[in-house]
């Protein structure tokens, strides 16, 4: 598969640099900040080196889904035993239409434009998405990760036609959430590293925690496939997080945007 446009370190730091921690905002037991540990596209190494990696350190994930990836249908078994096991499956749309005329894209599939899709189009497929999703881990709480994230379809941002549909959505940003209390949960910041250490991933981890906030990663590839992480990386990062439980809250990213959702009274 080509390979998507990727943030690189600085821009997965365009978060503001640790001042003042959000001392609004509260965590669960004490703890200084959230950690999101998602991967996109349903990949084969996600199967074979996270989840082994995220389970040896009793570590949960949200692993968003491009549902029409052959890799979903051919190993329908190991993604139902993941959710059962207490990773969460979210929702990356169907067919992962982004913008063509996106600088960098011009490995998306005419059919696949979303320049060309229109927003009713995309909000009834995403929320089909989710159907399908339904059918594999019985489940009814959703989270989205908006593919490339990209929300103009025709022209046209499809996001807000789907708040109802999910707790949260996430979108293109820094990996580092700037305020708790100023966030809006359907426009969560993300980013996709490809390629950092182990100790660059940890320190984004540290700036999430001096900001009181959290820090949200999209992996791609884990030791294989495209936009990778080493494996050696991957594992060194979720190591550190089972190894300092009391200072970051990892889990799913559908926990953490329900809790935030409770926290803050959001209707």
């Amino acid at each position: 598969m080509t390979l998507r446009t990727c943030l690189t370190l600085a821009a997965l730091l365009l978060a503001p640099c640790a001042g003042a921690a959000d001392t609004a905002f509260v965590w669960p037991h004490g703890a200084r900040a959230a950690v999101s540990l998602a991967y996109d596209d349903a990949l084969d190494s996600q199967l074979d080196y996270a989840i082994p990696t995220l389970d040896k350190y009793g570590l949960k994930g949200s692993f968003y889904l491009q549902l029409s990836n052959p890799a979903v249908a051919q190993r329908m078994a190991d993604w139902r035993r993941a959710a059962a096991s207490g990773h969460e499956l979210g929702n990356h749309s169907l067919f992962h239409q982004c913008s063509r005329k996106a600088p960098g894209h011009d490995w998306v599939q005419p059919q696949r434009d979303l320049d060309t899709t229109t927003a009713a189009q995309m909000q009834d497929q995403v929320r089909l998405g989710n159907t399908m999703l339904h059918a594999i881990d019985g489940r009814r709480e959703r989270t989205y990760t908006v593919p490339c994230g990209d929300v103009l379809a025709a022209g046209v941002d499809y996001l807000p036609g789907l708040r109802d549909a999910f707790v949260g959505i996430k979108v293109s940003g820094a990996a580092v959430t700037p305020s708790m209390t100023a966030l809006d949960r359907y426009a969560v910041g993300v980013a996709a590293p490809e390629g950092l250490s182990g100790a660059q991933l940890i320190a984004l981890v540290q700036q999430a925690a001096a900001q009181g906030t959290m820090v949200n990663f999209t992996f791609h590839g884990v030791g294989g496939d495209y936009l990778t992480t080493s494996a050696q990386a991957h594992e060194e990062l979720v190591r550190y997080l089972a190894d300092n439980r009391r200072l970051y809250w990892t889990d799913t990213f559908l926990n953490i945007m329900t809790y935030v959702k409770k926290q803050r009274g959001d209707h």
